[in-house]
């Protein structure tokens, strides 16, 4: 039977029960009419299937699969050829595993370095975030499994991520948030799209038609099934009407009845469901056909550890290298740190991975014939330690320093633990482990060949990067980490890796610096389109490391730059080309960036942006012509006014380079417009704060920003003495006599599951806080939506001082 057979076939409560899950992870069934119950699973490098009870925090155990790198990781490779094979490999795994749908990727933009997520995320700029997620969407779809392209949209921080209002003007959502996922959905098709927690604009994502239905699925040509992210359905009848298919892991029957109920009372029409179940059929039936064909198939756990490996050498990023890489075979080295015999591969929450196998630096390096002693330097997973801990750790650092002296190079394995950046929370400064800074500055003064192999998700302060000669980024490189930073040390392999975000000097050099993570309700982009390498050239600051930034062991020279034309206008497509050749004595790869600069604008725009990359493998003394494809998005920016894209006319400069601040050619074009940037005169001057930030803190006032929304901008706050809604987290009630001792209750509970790892219990005390009430009755058995109703009641109806 087609879809719409099976569709005519269903009663009324047939179809609105397809439209939540049966259980955590698994949808519902009809299975007289041949529709089964399929599995989707956490993502996004690799599989996460667990095998007992679900949960959406990494918790519960699951089962063995290669974990990939991470996005923050793979992004660097900017090589979208590596992408597919990675998500070809999950694919395969998830087959074997009769999984349908894997719950990835991540297209959000990294908009403030704190982000405790921002290890699943690609990048903070949206075009490479769009190829990137579109070439792993790709390859995982080839072989016929789902991919869920999330968290649309705006969901940019941890902080009070269930309830928070992303408070962003119209363009920077455009250019800056949407824009990623509007690539990858025109070019990859992904069968589902998984909407965020939060609000944007005052409107939940799961019911914002504005976001599910007009732009999604209207502009950008969406075929596929749209799912809530776990636990974030707020109302469900309105959600059905915005576009919201399939609610996930389902209220027990709750949300069903709303939606029978609507049927009843005209809130929602027959149309309006039916169009919703078509979709979640349609991906049932798709994804049966391919399990049928994968049963009884397994998957070759020893190759894709060595396509992990690859990937992980691919991906990694040489920040600095004064001579000292690759070593020189024959000599010694102290390899110091913990995280060079057990690394620190992946990030913290719902994205963990059960690795196949997991590689450590230490035993590599032994296995490719370094002469290396290991000193373990730190206390791993300690944040902070105590006085007797200091002691330990300072007889450690002692002890690294002086193997440190007696060998001819020191490479120390640091990086950020698991409590510093997770799911769930955002970090509260740049700052490293203070013990790892101690060592690696004890480290460096013993020995001048230091090198630090870093392990992390996201940008740090490095206080010490002037005293050592290399620092190696390998960021959370998956299960095969630790072969590949062996290879990249040792010259087993080229380090190819180009930063996917901008490296801060300081934390408020950042644009959102003052205004992330938000003031309680609200999440205010202030800095609108300025974000990341935009901001830094637009205010003419310096990163410690820009993004696009990459050493190599080889050396690359760019030559004849010459797009097919010198001018361009609305509807064309212009090709550039130019030739990248191998200088050096090493075979490597290069990523060749393109970037469009309008000389002058009447109008906020971006000094530069990238519109195009391709990766360059070359031999040395070899050479390629490169050809890049740009069309009208590429010089466009979104005219509120119009509610379209428009081109502003003009001189622009194509600039072709290593990285965003290491400009090899340019040229100039001459660009048609179409005029309607005149329509802004008159937000010019009400937004001038913003065409004159300079070096110091990005700051705009109310009213410029509100100039710029083109609203007053909602209350960032609670007021005392507003009713309570299911949408109150436990920190808004806790204060009450009902909250309080439902808080105590819930403290007593995580203290017994989670008492004996004092950072994972204070990462669950924090989200449990953090918690809508709605959202506790959908991920608690223990409450219901109707308890959690009535508890709401009982707050009302106790007088709240004011």
């Amino acid at each position: 039977m087609t879809a719409k057979e099976i569709l005519e076939e269903l009663t009324t409560e047939e179809k609105a029960s397809l439209c939540s899950g049966k259980d955590f992870w698994t949808l519902k069934s009809v299975e007289r009419l041949g529709l089964s119950s399929i599995m989707v699973t956490d993502g996004p490098h690799g599989l996460r299937k667990q095998q007992g009870s679900g949960d959406h925090l990494g918790l519960n155990k699951s089962v063995p699969a290669t974990c990939f790198p991470a996005a923050c990781a793979s992004a660097c490779s900017f090589d979208r050829d590596m992408l597919k094979s990675a998500g070809r490999a999950i694919a395969e795994e998830c087959l074997s595993e009769q999984v349908a749908v894997i719950l990835g990727p991540g297209a959000n933009i990294k908009r403030n370095p704190l982000c405790g997520r921002n290890f699943e995320y690609f990048s903070e700029d949206p075009f490479l975030s769009g190829e990137m997620a579109a070439a792993l969407i790709e390859g995982i779809q080839e072989k016929g499994t789902g991919a869920s392209l999330k968290h649309y949209a705006a969901n940019n921080q941890e902080t009070l991520r269930m309830t928070s209002d992303s408070v962003v003007d119209e363009r920077a959502l455009r250019e800056i948030y949407l824009a990623g996922f509007e690539r990858a959905v025109k070019k990859a098709q992904p069968w589902t799209v998984m909407c965020s927690y939060n609000r944007v604009n005052g409107t939940y994502a799961c019911e914002n038609k504005k976001l599910l239905t007009d732009i999604l699925r209207g502009e950008w040509g969406f075929k596929g099934l749209v799912v809530t992210d776990w636990g974030a359905m707020d109302d469900r009848v309105a959600a059905a009407k915005a576009g919201l298919d399939l609610e996930m892991p389902g209220s027990r029957g709750y949300n069903d009845a709303k939606i029978l109920e609507a049927l009843k009372n005209g809130t929602l029409s027959a149309a309006e469901l039916d169009a919703l179940v078509l979709r979640i059929i349609e991906l049932i039936l798709s994804s049966q056909k391919s399990l049928e064909r994968a049963k009884g198939a397994g998957f070759d756990a020893a190759a894709h550890h060595a396509l992990a490996r690859k990937a992980a050498a691919k991906s990694a990023v040489l920040l600095k290298n004064e001579g000292v890489l690759p070593l020189v075979k024959g000599k010694s080295a102290a390899v110091i740190g913990a995280f060079a015999k057990a690394p620190r591969y992946q990030g913290a929450g719902s994205s963990r991975i059960n690795p196949t196998r997991l590689d450590g630096a230490f035993d590599e390096l032994l296995a490719a014939g370094v002469d290396a002693e290991y000193a373990r330097g730190y206390i791993q997973g300690r944040a902070e330690t105590g006085s007797a801990g200091a002691a330990d750790e300072e007889s450690l650092i002692r002890e690294a320093a002086a193997l440190a002296a007696k060998k001819d190079a020191a490479l120390v394995f640091a990086g950020l633990p698991d409590e510093y950046e997770s799911e769930g929370f955002d970090r509260k400064s740049m700052d490293m482990p203070q013990g790892q800074n101690r060592l690696i500055e004890a480290v460096a003064a013993a020995n001048p060949n230091t090198v630090v192999v870093l392990h992390q998700g996201a940008p740090a302060l490095l206080p010490w990067a002037g005293k050592v000669k290399g620092i190696l980024l390998m960021y959370l490189g998956g299960q095969a980490v630790g072969g590949a930073a062996a290879d990249l040390l040792t010259g087993a392999a080229n380090p190819e890796g180009k930063l996917a975000e901008s490296w801060p000097l300081s934390l408020s050099d950042v644009s959102s610096y003052k205004y992330f993570p938000g003031k309680g309700k609200t999440a205010e982009y202030r800095e609108s389109i300025f974000v990341g390498y935009r901001h830094y050239d637009a205010a003419g600051k310096t990163a410690a490391w820009p993004f696009g930034h990459g050493l190599s062991y080889t050396s690359f020279e760019y030559s004849g730059l010459a797009p097919e034309r010198g001018s361009f206008k609305k509807g064309e497509k212009l090709r550039v080309e130019f030739t990248v050749k191998n200088t050096g004595g090493r075979e490597g790869a290069e990523a060749a960036q393109l970037y469009v600069a309008p000389a002058s604008s009447a109008i906020l725009r971006a000094p530069k942006e990238l519109k195009g990359f391709e990766k360059v493998f070359l031999k040395p003394g070899e050479s390629k012509t490169v050809n890049m494809i740009l069309d009208e998005r590429s010089f466009a920016y979104y005219n509120v006014p119009h509610d379209s894209w428009a081109v502003e006319g003009g001189a622009y400069s194509l600039l072709v380079g290593s990285g965003s601040a290491d400009i090899r050619l340019a040229v100039e074009i001459q660009v048609e417009g179409d005029g309607l940037e005149k329509t802004l005169a008159p937000l010019r001057e009400k937004t001038a704060e913003y065409f004159s930030q300079g070096k110091g803190e990005f700051s705009v006032s109310d009213a410029a920003f509100e100039a710029l929304l083109g609203r007053p901008l909602p209350p960032s706050r609670r007021n005392p003495g507003d009713p309570f809604t299911v949408n109150n987290t436990l920190e808004d009630i806790k204060d009450t006599e009902i909250g309080g001792k439902l808080v105590e209750e819930f403290r007593a509970v995580i203290g017994r599951q989670f008492g004996g790892d004092q950072g994972l219990r204070l990462m669950m005390e924090i989200m449990a806080m953090e918690m809508p009430l709605r959202s506790i009755a959908m991920l608690n058995p223990e409450m219901t939506p109707e308890k959690a109703a009535n508890i709401i009641d009982m707050l009302n109806a106790v007088p709240q001082s004011s």
